[in-house]
């Protein structure tokens, strides 16, 4: 019903809908410390406004922002019966940009190239055409649809959380922030710190610091250490041998005390990070090779790599390897790291499946750094989500998915949160296909325009199907 109609929409309306995505993607919309009113400052309070201007243009008027935290778009009654769940904050930017400037987005080959237009602009945008379609197309809804923007979908749903302490959860939601066909599982997470505590090395050569990582839901790409004691002369052969172990790109510079090593590696979300190459982990394993002093500290560096080899992703280092039919395999990932003369800290993250058990395996991972002279910290865990497959709004996206396609539906899993994994019935639809990399996280992200036009295609034709009736 209507689909020939929404089809016409969407491909009249396609310049308008790329124009608008780049510019919500030209505002930076990283989480930042918090100013009066913005509580995650000025970039994803600038970015919430813009949308909510875009669908005041676009003639929607029942709009709200909730605080800073959330802004909401609803068309039609008062009873909601369908939420659609985006964000329009991003993470930060990154290194290694070639084809565009990460807030200057650009259209190539049929590509929007810019940050957060995979992840979540693009889709947010498409999601906010589709209930534009069904108003302009004056298709009767006896239920409502509310879109429900958010701003801090990447550091913890926190302004989600925020908007359900004041309003409930419609009937049926879902996020076009996955994969399709239908995302209905969504691993737990365990993010636990390792942390050691020596006295000073007295002697050379040493490790004076080392730093990489920037957020825990990423594959560091970048790491750097600096060692007194040394120069970049004399660690070139062991450098030339750790990238050829690791696969890093490693460079070194002298300063007045020693030498300054860079390692270069991959990044990758954290829910695939054998998709990366850890820049931490690699540097770690290069530092252990040169021909360091014996103390304290290189004994925990050595304990921790024992527990978590470069390469290694599926836990069996620390003894929790797992997995199940429905959500796969476990990851684990060191993506923050920081080391003084005087201890380190080391944060991961993992994905569990749902025969996993968060509190079950830190208690594993706390007894192995403690037999490695480590202490772990439990710094957060969430059990995972699942929604089964016979559900209305499952069997809904799904025979929607199959006709506008021409493919076959089917419910996947992933290690990624979204906004759906506290809601009970939430599934992820869209808008990522699953042959393409759309770079998320990385540099020179991107989103197939085509793929944006389906899947407002889709969202418009799930509000029909799912309000209508």
């Amino acid at each position: 019903m209507y689909r020939e109609a929404i089809e016409a929409y969407f491909e009249q309306h396609q310049e308008k809908m790329v124009r608008d995505i780049m510019d919500l993607v030209s505002i930076r919309s990283v989480d930042e410390a918090a100013v009066e009113g913005k509580p995650y400052g000025e970039g994803p309070a600038a970015a919430l406004h813009a949308a909510l201007e875009l669908a005041r243009r676009y003639g929607l008027t029942e709009l709200e922002n909730v605080d800073n935290y959330v802004g909401t778009v609803t068309l039609g009654p008062k009873e909601v019966q369908l939420g659609i769940l985006a964000h329009l904050d991003v993470v930060p930017e990154g290194k290694g940009w070639s084809v565009c400037a990460p807030y200057e987005p650009v259209v190539k080959d049929g590509r929007i190239y810019g940050r957060g237009t995979s992840d979540d602009k693009g889709p947010a945008v498409a999601a906010l055409y589709a209930l534009r379609c069904v108003k302009d197309l004056k298709i009767p809804l006896k239920r409502g649809v509310r879109l429900i923007l958010g701003t801090a979908e990447e550091t913890g749903s926190s302004d989600i959380a925020y908007y359900f302490r004041k309003e409930s959860a419609p009937p049926m939601v879902f996020s076009p922030d996955g994969d399709y066909p239908i995302l209905n599982t969504e691993k737990g997470q365990l993010r636990p710190d390792i942390i050691a505590q020596f006295a000073p090395c007295e002697a050379l050569p040493r490790i004076r610091s080392m730093d990489g990582g920037l957020v825990l839901n990423a594959v560091p790409p970048e790491a750097e250490a600096v060692v007194d004691g040394l120069s970049a002369a004399e660690i070139s052969d062991v450098l030339e041998q750790a990238a050829q172990e690791t696969g890093a790109v490693y460079t070194a510079q002298d300063t007045d005390s020693g030498v300054r090593i860079h390692a270069q590696g991959k990044n990758a979300h954290a829910s695939t990070p054998e998709e990366g190459n850890n820049a931490v982990t690699a540097l770690l394993t290069a530092l252990l090779k040169l021909p360091l002093a014996p103390c304290e500290g290189m004994d925990r560096l050595r304990a921790l790599c024992a527990l978590m080899p470069h390469g290694e992703t599926d836990g069996a280092g620390w003894g929790i390897a797992c997995s199940d039919k429905i959500s796969g395999a476990l990851t684990i990932s060191l993506n923050i790291f920081h080391y003084t003369e005087t201890g380190f800290r080391a944060s991961f993250d993992s994905r569990v499946p749902l025969c996993g058990g968060e509190e079950r395996l830190f208690g594993v991972m706390e007894q192995r750094a403690a037999e490695y002279g480590l202490q772990a910290e439990l710094m957060m865990h969430e059990p995972p989500h699942h929604t089964p497959e016979d559900t209305p709004l499952v069997q809904t996206l799904l025979k929607i998915y199959e006709a506008y396609t021409g493919r076959e539906g089917a419910c996947v899993s992933m290690g990624g949160g979204t906004y759906v994994h506290d809601i009970e019935g939430g599934v992820g639809f869209g808008c990522a296909f699953p042959e393409v990399d759309n770079r998320m996280h990385g540099p020179d992200e991107f989103v197939r325009i085509c793929d944006l036009l389906i899947s407002g295609k889709m969202f418009a034709q799930a509000i029909v199907d799912l309000c209508c009736e």
